[in-house]
């Protein structure tokens, strides 16, 4: 699933269809576009101007002329694409008025667009994981559960809660309100670096995700646990388990409970 890094590549090489206008939009699954209907959503959007990108969490935010909004999430296997596209699982395209498409590539088709009112469009995130401090006070769940809850935190899934939690030394298990401080300032240190490196390296992918370019993230090579076999550490086999109904991976020797 895009998490932040991906989802911020994405917003970064998407600057350059700012100025631009949609002229048409066309989608062989109209279930994609969550709100309003696909026929509704096709005669709003036509002439509107891109006139800002945002990230918020894992969520893409397009803000058009006459206060409309664009929100597009990407799920499990979602990936924008812009250019000449050519991908045989595009099933949304937006037409642009300089030549270029912005397409929608999407394996499962689970990813959801949706057009608002700006002064409308509310989500219900936490802090930003790239761009704010980790607020963990109260959470009483275990803590690669509660680092993937978006109202808790936004940006981080079940790749980077892995390699977090990893380089932090935490175990995945652990209880999030029994975490000391010490063990805290290494959670955030880890998120800062581990999401720096991973945006510098446009994103990981080890699924479906392309950039906008149609290019593969980079960050899969720095991966150190998740969907790993041996710890690079200490060469312990490395543990799988289900928490939150995820897949955790983890050394129960570098990260003892």
């Amino acid at each position: 699933m895009p998490e932040l890094p991906e989802v911020e590549t994405t917003k970064k090489g998407l600057e350059k269809t700012k100025g631009a206008f949609f002229i048409d939009v066309w989608t062989d699954t109209p279930k994609l576009i969550k709100k309003p209907s696909f026929s509704e959503f096709k005669k709003r959007i036509k002439g509107k101007k891109i006139k800002e990108i945002r990230r918020i969490g894992k969520n893409i935010i397009l803000d058009l002329s006459d206060d409309y909004s664009l929100l597009i999430h990407l799920k499990m296997t979602g990936s924008l694409l812009y250019g000449e596209v050519k991908d045989k699982y595009i099933h949304l395209i937006f037409f642009l008025n300089n030549g270029s498409q912005l397409a929608l590539s999407d394996v499962r088709k689970f990813a959801k667009v949706e057009l608002h009112k700006t002064k409308e469009l509310k989500l219900d995130i936490g802090p930003d994981a790239l761009k704010e401090k980790l607020n963990l006070k109260g959470k009483k769940g275990r803590i690669k559960t509660v680092l993937m809850d978006q109202k808790t935190i936004g940006g981080i899934g079940n790749i980077y809660s892995d390699e977090i939690l990893f380089d932090s030394k935490i175990n995945p298990f652990r209880k999030a309100n029994e975490l000391n401080k010490k063990e805290l300032d290494r959670l955030q240190k880890s998120t800062t670096k581990i999401f720096k490196k991973a945006v510098l390296e446009k994103g990981t992918s080890v699924s479906d995700y392309k950039t906008t370019l149609g290019q593969k993230g980079g960050y899969a090579q720095f991966l150190k646990v998740y969907q790993k076999d041996k710890c690079p550490i200490c060469q312990t086999k490395l543990k799988r388990a289900k928490i939150g109904g995820r897949t955790a991976h983890f050394c129960s020797q570098c990260q003892k409970l």
